[in-house]
C-alpha cells in the first residue's frame, strides 16, 4: 500500500472513530450527571420533613454538601464539566437528528424525539436554575447555603411562572430525560442486548423516572407549602 494510501486509510479509520468516541464519551457523561441529579433531587425532597434551626433536614442534608472539601472542583470536574460537554453534544445531536415517528410510530421512536425535546427544554431549564441559584440573575433568586430552606422558598416563589411553569416543566423534562438515557446508555454499552432483557430494563427506567419526578414533586409541594419561611 502506497504512503498515500496508508494516509487516507488512517484518516478514514479515525474519521469513523472519533463519532464513535464522541458518542460514548457523551453517554458516559450523562450517566455521571443524571447519578449527580438523583442525588440531588433526594436532596431537596427533604424539604418535605421541614423543621426548624438543629431540626431542619434540608439545611443538615445541604450543609454536608458544602462541608466537603474541594467542593468547587468536584463540582467543577465531576458537574459542570459533564453538563457542559453533555449538553454542547447533545445539541450537536439534536439539531442533526432526524426522528421518524412519523413514518414509524413506535414508542422507541417517540421516545428518541421525546428525549431530543427534553434536552432543549433542560437546556433552558438548566441556564435559569444555575445562574439564577448563583445570584446571576438577582438576589430574588439567589440561593444562600448557610439558609438553604427559607431562600429556596424566595427562589421558587420569585414569580408565579417559576413555581407553576418552569420548574414543573423543568423536573419533568429532566426526569424522563434521565430515565430515558439510561434506557439507552445500556443499549449503548452492550448491556441489553436481547429484546427481553430491554424490556426488564425498560421497566426498571420507568421506575426511575417515577422515584425521581416524585421526589422533584415532593420538593416543590413542600416549598408551596411551607408558608413558614416568608421573610
Amino acid at each position: 500500500m502506497s504512503t498515500a494510501l496508508a494516509y487516507a486509510s488512517a484518516e478514514t479509520t479515525s474519521s469513523k472513530r472519533m463519532p464513535f468516541l464522541l458518542r460514548r464519551l457523551h453517554s458516559l457523561t450523562g450517566l455521571l450527571f443524571g447519578g449527580y441529579i438523583v442525588v440531588h433531587l433526594l436532596v431537596n425532597a427533604t424539604l418535605i420533613q421541614g423543621g426548624k434551626g438543629e431540626h431542619d433536614v434540608f439545611q443538615l442534608q445541604v450543609d454536608k454538601i458544602h462541608s466537603l472539601p474541594f467542593l468547587l472542583v468536584i463540582e467543577t470536574v465531576f458537574i459542570f464539566f459533564p453538563l457542559l460537554f453533555h449538553t454542547v453534544y447533545g445539541t450537536y445531536l439534536a439539531i442533526n437528528g432526524q426522528p421518524n415517528n412519523a413514518s414509524y410510530s413506535y414508542g422507541r421512536n417517540w421516545a428518541y424525539l421525546m428525549q431530543r425535546i427534553s434536552a432543549m427544554v433542560i437546556v433552558f431549564f438548566a441556564l435559569f436554575h444555575i445562574l439564577g441559584m448563583k445570584g446571576l440573575l438577582g438576589d430574588a433568586l439567589t440561593f444562600v447555603p448557610h439558609d438553604a430552606a427559607a431562600t429556596t422558598y424566595r427562589h421558587i416563589h420569585a414569580h408565579w411562572t417559576v413555581a407553576y411553569l418552569v420548574y414543573p416543566i423543568g423536573v419533568l423534562a429532566s426526569c424522563f430525560h434521565l430515565s430515558n438515557g439510561f434506557y439507552t446508555a445500556a443499549i449503548t454499552w452492550g448491556l441489553t442486548i436481547s429484546k427481553a432483557a430491554q424490556k426488564r430494563w425498560g421497566m426498571v427506567c420507568v421506575g426511575i423516572f417515577v422515584f425521581t419526578f416524585a421526589c422533584g414533586m415532593m420538593a416543590l409541594t413542600a416549598i408551596y407549602s411551607r408558608g413558614d419561611l416568608v421573610r
